[in-house]
């Protein structure tokens, strides 16, 4: 007995020494990695090409996915990089990759309530967006149960983008423990969204690639869409450009007033010059909705501020925008932004959603729990063919939630949005510290766009907005925990507005600044 005990001993400290001090830095972990290799090469060379792929992302994805789901702050931002490019992937290759991101998002749960285990502490959660999105989710589940509804398989391919993605808002408000993690979170967002507005660019340039243009000819409609006024409209990473041009133009609206923040001179210039490559990028995308978007931000600027230097300047940039709308052009893209402010120019698709909305109203008023998650859309089209709804065409965020989740859907879903207004804005007018106060009124001027945006398209449950809104929400609800009531004597005294900015500079290195 005696002997297996000191047996037993030994091969603890072996395996100690081997793995834990050692790190298998040692003879055995070359061993490991030279049989890991050898096995490895068998599998690709038995499995073939199409495997080898699997296995090589499992090799990757399955350790990733174990420290995403224990490092939040690290999987928030995959998950967000991934929605930029789950459309772009999907261009390229045949794979479930919204059903990935969908389990990476309940992974990160799951390891969200395995840290709570520990720490016990919901305040994070204990506000009232919170309430809101879980009372949407709960609504957008018992649909199932809509006796109305035509298809159960519709609903389990729509609720994931219409509720169950917007479970992230909770990872990331667990995810922001300092206002240092929700910048680097921002700076994030501005680098993806520069970067999408730079590939949209090169497309523009250089065309599409070969891939790409194999798969916009996959479909006619799709075809039909791109190519108008004898040319391709850019769409960069995602699979619309209507799309795509929505979220160039509120990220250029974040960025723009980001650099009216106290921050150094070189961040906000950097922050000016991220504007350019996503405002052409949404230019040549050829949407009219994004660029409506942009006159009703600068207002909804202009009236949270109510500075004079900043109502000259509005007023500037609307006359030159009047002489801009009003000059003859036979430029397609400048056609094009011109057209989203001349009604009789447009007026085609508004009178067909106008007499769309009229024809449904009925239905909607018989109907209070709506049709079903699914019944219209692609999903209809797939799931109950043959339908009205299946054909019915709602080009709205909030037709679409009217028609499938009822009137009394739309009422929790507009009580959900109210919610993010009026924390917003109470938020803004509560901060003390000048870089949390501008940022606020930038993601005040976000989320109007986007509530405005979803009237005409569904703007806020495509990818990556879906991702993107949730995110946002949660460093706004965030944020406000760690500002500095200290920082309250540099906005009493408008005299001493320059020097405090210098101080204020110094004291907030971690500021926002778009990364290199």
């Amino acid at each position: 007995m005696e002997a297996v005990e000191n047996l037993l001993s030994s091969v603890k400290l072996w395996f100690n020494r081997q793995f834990i001090f050692d790190k298998l830095n040692n003879p055995l972990g070359l061993l490991i990695l030279v049989c890991i290799g050898l096995i490895v090469s068998l599998m690709v060379s038995t499995l073939g090409l199409k495997y080898s792929v699997v296995l090589y992302g499992a090799f990757i994805g399955v350790p990733l996915l174990l420290t995403c789901i224990f490092n939040l702050q690290l999987g928030v931002g995959l998950i967000l990089t991934i929605s930029f490019f789950i459309e772009f992937l999907g261009k390229h290759a045949n794979a479930p990759f919204g059903i990935m991101l969908d389990l990476l998002i309940f992974a990160m749960l799951f390891g969200l309530l395995v840290l709570q285990i520990k720490d016990r502490d919901f305040s994070f959660a204990k506000n009232q967006m919170s309430f809101m999105i879980l009372l949407w989710v709960f609504y957008c589940l018992i649909q199932v149960l809509n006796p109305w509804a035509g298809s159960q398989m519709a609903w389990v391919f729509t609720v994931r983008s219409m509720a169950l993605q917007s479970l992230i808002f909770f990872v990331a408000c667990y995810a922001f423990s300092s206002k240092e993690r929700i910048y680097s979170m921002l700076k994030l967002l501005i680098f993806l969204g520069v970067f999408a507005g730079a590939y949209g660019v090169k497309q523009e340039i250089y065309g599409y690639t070969d891939a790409e243009m194999a798969w916009v000819m996959q479909d006619p409609e799709r075809f039909q869409l791109i190519f108008q006024w004898s040319r391709l409209r850019v769409v960069s990473l995602f699979a619309g450009p209507t799309n795509y041009g929505i979220l160039m133009v509120y990220i250029s609206a974040f960025c723009a007033i980001m650099a009216t923040a106290p921050l150094k001179t070189w961040k906000r210039v950097t922050l000016v010059l991220c504007v350019i490559p996503m405002m052409l990028g949404a230019a040549y995308a050829g949407s009219r909705t994004p660029f409506v978007l942009i006159p009703f931000g600068l207002l909804v600027y202009v009236m949270m501020t109510l500075k004079r230097e900043v109502i000259i300047g509005a007023t500037v940039f609307v006359l030159l925008g009047g002489v801009f709308v009003m000059k003859s052009t036979g430029n397609a893209v400048v056609y094009r932004i011109q057209s989203s402010f001349f009604y009789s120019k447009s007026d085609d698709t508004m009178d067909l959603r106008f007499k769309n909305q009229k024809f449904i109203q009925p239905f909607i008023y018989r109907h209070p729990f709506g049709a079903g998650l699914g019944s219209t859309g692609i999903w209809g089209q797939r799931f109950t063919p043959g339908t009205m709804l299946a054909s019915f065409a709602h080009d709205s965020g909030f037709v679409r939630v009217a028609v499938e989740c009822g009137w009394i859907g739309l009422i929790i879903y507009c009580f959900y949005l109210f919610t993010v207004f009026k924390l917003s804005i109470r938020y803004y007018t509560r901060a003390r510290d000048p870089v949390i106060k501008i940022v606020y009124l930038g993601l005040n001027v976000v989320f109007f766009q986007l509530l405005l945006a979803n009237y005409p398209q569904e703007s806020i449950v495509q990818l990556p907005t879906m991702i993107t809104f949730h995110i946002l929400l949660a460093a706004m609800v965030r944020l406000k925990d760690f500002d500095d009531p200290d920082l309250s004597q540099y906005l009493l005294d408008e005299n001493s507005e320059e020097s405090s900015s210098e101080t204020i500079e110094v004291e907030n290195d971690e500021t926002l600044v778009q990364p290199s």
